[in-house]
């Protein structure tokens, strides 16, 4: 069929934000074409609220046909955090049929150029942030994010997160020109002259698989970065996780056609209960990209056994907060009573070990014992949460049982400074939610190390106790190297402390947050302006975003020719 949307046009409409893209990864200020705000939507063809609400109602008990070739059986299953049955059923696919058909549609995708790529992927991504109200409530009940955070996270950001993506590719796309006049003088004879021809040519087929935290903050990365540069995608959710990334492939399909490329350019992987089709993409010869967001067991599994591919992966690390001394005592704490509470603790990035000298810390207010600055920050995690709807609205719910179990058997790791109670959500009566624990360990004893160097993702955190400053700084050091870290913050007001602590995070690719006070917080990061891991480290083998995330991709083919 004839395309709906020609070259001219989607140029015409999105190079501008392309270009706004490229100044802001340059200057790394702050920028967004996505509105943060719920209120901002429905106009231009956007959803407002009710209209979101009740586009994802439909969607409930429904059968999402993508039209992908190979469709063998339909698969589903998931159930909200929140108690509610999805009821939505996917395409299972025939890999032997749905890859070739996949790969086939490349070729007219490698020879429209950088720049249509990258219009072509603007435009899926200014769809679905027409559709974000939509794709919050998705987000929602796959992952147990409050509904802010879903709308927020899951929307925006993550869009923003593709728009990077697709601006970082296309700079390292055009980094080399399309073509070039070489001549070499020959003294007396006439000289060599040749014209030359640079193509960016895409590894092959791509895939992503999701996480069931974060779907599209984590998955557009990846996706984008893949498909601008060429790749096909082939997008693998997390069984519990699935409809926010089988909503995104649909999207992307449609507007694909309209763009006059192969729809089965970019495609869904669901699977069936237990099925474990992860292993088996992951070691396909077709598949020469892969994206992860996980666990670290089976992180390095890909890194180890995926030998065809090109493997990018967040995997999981220990994150720490080295507290030396404070210039805003009340403010630390707001801070970290905040860090530790956004979503359950259930991101990548929250703090888990508070590295607090035994002998206590100085502050504005005096100085604090270690037992002091503990119990402030439990009555600070108990004040933000004091309020039930309050709460429910920052924690949102617990994703899975294992999560539940880990909070539980935290208590019995060590003396318990701040208990963990259970919160009724009135709305929604069957989701699990639950306000952080705290537990005191000691830095000296081997037992208590055994748990603070080990990541307990959830609600979890560890106030260990260390004989010094400098001790800590060790601690945060080997902490880095052997366990990774997503995220280091710290609080000092010593230049000397200061200095080292940047120091470690530099030697051991770390990034690292100083003196949060105010409304920025250590488990957050901005699209365009902050990097997200280092990939530096064991925590991850790549950042987003960054040149690196994106420039493997593909590679660059010369052609030769006599002028």
């Amino acid at each position: 069929m004839a395309a709906e949307l020609t070259a001219h046009e989607l140029i015409a409409k999105h190079r501008p934000t392309l270009d706004q893209a490229l100044e802001a990864i340059r200057t790394r200020a702050y920028w967004s074409p996505h509105p943060e705000h719920p209120k901002a939507y429905g106009e231009n063809g956007s959803l407002d609220m009710a209209a979101g609400k009740a586009a994802f109602d439909a969607l409930l008990g429904s059968r999402l046909d993508l039209g992908q070739p190979g469709t063998d059986d339909w698969v589903g299953g998931e159930t909200s955090p929140y108690g509610i049955e999805l009821g939505v059923s996917y395409p299972h696919a025939d890999l032997d049929e749905l890859l070739p058909a996949m790969k086939a549609g490349q070729r007219a995708w490698r020879d429209a150029g950088a720049e249509m790529r990258a219009v072509v992927c603007l435009e899926i991504l200014k769809r679905i942030s027409d559709r974000t109200h939509e794709f919050a409530h998705a987000v929602m009940h796959t992952s147990g994010q409050a509904f802010m955070m879903a709308f927020q996270a899951g929307g925006p950001h993550a869009q923003d997160r593709g728009l990077e993506a697709v601006a970082y590719a296309y700079v390292e796309q055009v980094r080399t020109p399309d073509t070039a006049e070489w001549t070499k003088p020959q003294g007396k004879r006439d000289p060599l002259a040749l014209t030359k021809q640079f193509t960016p040519v895409p590894r092959g087929v791509a895939l992503v698989i999701g996480c069931n935290t974060f779907p599209t903050w984590n998955g557009y990365p990846g996706l984008f970065a893949s498909l601008a540069t060429g790749n096909a995608v082939l997008v693998k959710p997390h069984p519990r996780a699935v409809l926010p990334l089988a909503l995104t492939v649909q999207v992307a399909r449609e507007v694909l056609v309209e763009a006059g490329f192969d729809a089965n350019l970019v495609a869904l992987a669901a699977e069936r209960p237990g099925e474990g089709i992860a292993k088996t993409l992951a070691t396909r010869p077709e598949i020469r990209i892969i994206d992860y967001t996980g666990s670290t067991s089976f992180g390095d599994w890909l890194e180890a056994n995926a030998r065809q591919a090109q493997v990018y992966t967040e995997k999981a690390g220990v994150n720490t907060v080295l507290v030396d001394s404070a210039a805003n005592y009340k403010g630390m704490l707001s801070n970290l009573a905040f860090s530790l509470s956004l979503y359950s603790g259930q991101m990548c990035t929250t703090p888990q070990n508070l590295l607090i000298p035994r002998d206590g810390i100085r502050t504005d207010e005096g100085p604090k014992t270690f037992d002091e600055v503990v119990a402030d920050l439990a009555r600070a995690v108990d004040g933000l949460l004091g309020d039930d709807a309050r709460a429910n609205a920052l924690l949102g719910a617990i994703v899975n049982p294992d999560v539940k179990a880990r909070l539980e058997a935290a208590a019995g790791l060590g003396e318990v400074a701040l208990a963990s109670r259970e919160i009724s959500n009135p709305e929604f009566p069957g989701a699990v939610v639950r306000t952080p624990v705290i537990v005191k360990l000691d830095g000296a004893k081997p037992d208590d190390e055994a748990a603070y160097m080990s990541e307990c993702f959830g609600p979890v955190s560890f106030a260990v106790a260390v004989d010094s400053s400098a001790e800590a700084v060790e601690l945060l050091r080997r902490t880095i190297r052997e366990k990774g870290a997503m995220t280091v913050g710290a609080y000092t007001t010593d230049a000397e402390v200061e200095d080292a602590i940047q120091e470690v995070c530099l030697e051991e690719s770390a990034q690292l947050s100083l003196n949060l006070t105010g409304g920025v917080y250590v488990n957050q990061t901005a699209a365009f302006s902050d990097f997200h891991g280092s990939g530096g480290n064991p925590a991850a083998n790549a950042a987003l975003c960054d040149g690196a995330f994106v420039a493997n991709r593909f590679r660059v083919v010369e052609v030769r020719r006599e002028a």
